[in-house]
Formats: structure tokens, C-alpha cells, sequence
């Protein structure tokens, strides 16, 4: 892979986090949806939400983030490994997240890591896993 190859690709992965915050906070599952491939496994268990697949994920979130008023991800510090043959990539990247949840006054903020497998498809890169690794978690939604 040249450089120049290894850079284009690494814009496009920067590209794919940041579509990703983008769907999360204006609530487009559609987008969100986007961003993985049909049968990608998402998990959110370490911040007590969901874990399943894509659509039982995107349709766990419309269900239930509707209700939060706001959110804003930033998604920082990407660190991506393209692995031998360029078409799978492992991506660690650091995420901060302040919002406001139902029923609460004071705003929250959580972050962590988001683990990516990527993988190249006819349509660019997409997620065929996320983990999130919540480290930190202030005014958590059971106000612990």
C-alpha cells in the first residue's frame, strides 16, 4: 500500500466515525444504519445500553435516544491499522459525549473508546463491529 493510499484511506475511516457521531446526535438510524454492514454486531453493554445486531440496535436507539434532547459526540485521536492486503482495519478511537437525558437538569457526560472492525465494501469502509468501552460516566441516567 503507498502512502498516499494509506492516507486516502485513513480519511475515509475518519470520514465513516464522523458520519457515525453525525446519525447518532440528529437521530438518523438511516445514516446510522449506513455506517455498518447489514450484519454488523454493535455493542453498548459497557454504558448499561444495548448489544445485537445492526437494525436491532438502530431500532433499540430510535426507540429509546428519541427521548434525549440532546447529544454531541466527538469522536478524537484515531487510531487506525489497516491490515496486510488493505481491505480490513482495526480502529481504536477515543470518544467524549455530553448530553442531556430525559427527566434530568443537570447535564450528563460520559467517554471511552469505540473498537472498530472495518472492513472494504463496494460502497467504501463500513463497521462490521463496535464495542464501546465507556471508561467514565458522569450523571449517569441512574443519577449514581
Amino acid at each position: 500500500m503507498t502512502d498516499v493510499a494509506r492516507v486516502d484511506d485513513e480519511l475515509q475511516i475518519r470520514a465513516l466515525l464522523y458520519r457515525y457521531a453525525r446519525a447518532v446526535d440528529t437521530k438518523d438510524w438511516e445514516l446510522y444504519r449506513s455506517v455498518f454492514t447489514d450484519d454488523a454486531y454493535i455493542d453498548y453493554s459497557s454504558a448499561g445500553a444495548a448489544a445485537g445486531l445492526r437494525d436491532e440496535v438502530a431500532d433499540w436507539l430510535s426507540a429509546g435516544f428519541g427521548s434525549v434532547p440532546w447529544s454531541m459526540h466527538y469522536i478524537t485521536n484515531i487510531d487506525c491499522d489497516i491490515h496486510p492486503g488493505g481491505d480490513t482495519a482495526t480502529v481504536r478511537a477515543m470518544f467524549y459525549n455530553p448530553m442531556l437525558l430525559p427527566g434530568m437538569a443537570e447535564q450528563s457526560r460520559c467517554g471511552g473508546y469505540y473498537h472498530h472492525e472495518l472492513v472494504r465494501t463496494d460502497d467504501g469502509w463500513r463497521s462490521r463491529a463496535l464495542r464501546e468501552d465507556n471508561i467514565w460516566f458522569v450523571n449517569p441516567p441512574t443519577g449514581g
